[in-house]
Parts: C-alpha cells; structure tokens; sequence
C-alpha cells in the first residue's frame, strides 16, 4: 500500500540543492503520480526554509524528462514545467529529480506559451558539462511540452482540474 505522503526532492546537476517538499499522494494513472501540495506546506527552496502561500498539483510522469506543476489563481502560471530528469523513486515514500533548469510555462490570461531559462540551461550546460544526451533529451521534452501545453494534450487541457480542486 503506497504511503500517503511522498517526499519531493529536487537537485540540480552538481547535487546541490534546489527544493525539497512533502506531497499528497492523490492519485496514479496513465499519465504518472498526482501530488497535492496544500498552502501552508513547508518546504525547502534553494536551501531556505519557505512556505508555501499557493497550493498546488505536482504530475510527476513514470518516463518523462519533465514534471507539471498545475496551479490555482491567482498564481499567473496556469502550468508550470520544469524540465528534469525522469524520476527516480526510493520506495512508494520519496521522489528524487534533477531540475535541468529548462521551464515550459503556460500563462492563465493569454494561454501563452513560452520556454523560460535558456540562458541558466546553458550556463549549467557548461558549468557542469551536461552529457549529450542528458541535452538532447532535455531539448525533446522542451519542444513536446511547448506543443502539448498549447494543443489540448492531456494533461494539460483538463485532467488535472479534479486533482487541483482537491488541494484548494
């Protein structure tokens, strides 16, 4: 019987830090896990102490270069994708990703979609010499997400408003 709360811990490539945070288990499906994370949620954010003041849904995909931060008003950011290595689990209770810097964001006013930390994704791309293919599969899920978040691909179009509606 998989834990009801799940650990999120997200690094960058040199292992440093980034944030950290407990989750709900609210479901898994064909699309990966469903996180819930209530305002008032403790967290870590680049190593300080915060708290979340928006709450929010977490998809973390089973095989995807990539998670999806689905969020309420009045965060401006509808869908929220960090780009990140696929998921390594440690059991049912703690989910480790390294954030690749790269973001998919889709705006809630204009539907606007936009790729954000070009500049970060290079800079870390040399700081700490990215492999190849670790680039090449960052850049595919970049381009996929640019597409999905702006076409009606689930599960961007409306899947995630019965896991959202749980946390707010």
């Amino acid at each position: 019987m998989p834990s009801d709360v799940v650990r999120v811990i997200y690094r960058k490539y040199d292992g440093s830090a980034h944030r950290d945070y407990p989750a709900r288990r609210l479901a898994e499906d064909d699309l990966g896990v469903w996180l819930g994370v209530p305002a008032g949620t403790e967290s870590v954010y680049h190593g300080r102490p915060s708290v979340e003041q928006i709450p929010f849904v977490l998809l973390v995909p089973r095989h995807g270069w990539w998670t999806g931060m689905f969020n309420p008003p009045p965060r401006t950011s509808e869908v929220y994708c960090d780009i990140a290595t696929p998921a390594r689990w440690e059991g049912e209770e703690t989910v480790h990703l390294v954030d690749l810097d790269l973001d998919v964001v889709r705006r809630r006013e204009t539907g606007l979609v936009e790729l954000r930390d070009e500049d970060e994704f290079a800079e870390h791309r040399a700081r700490w010499s990215y492999p190849d293919d670790v680039v090449a599969e960052a850049q595919a899920a970049a381009r996929w997400l640019l597409g999905a978040l702006g076409d009606g691909t689930e599960p961007f179009a409306t899947s995630y408003r019965k896991w959202l509606a749980l946390v707010v």
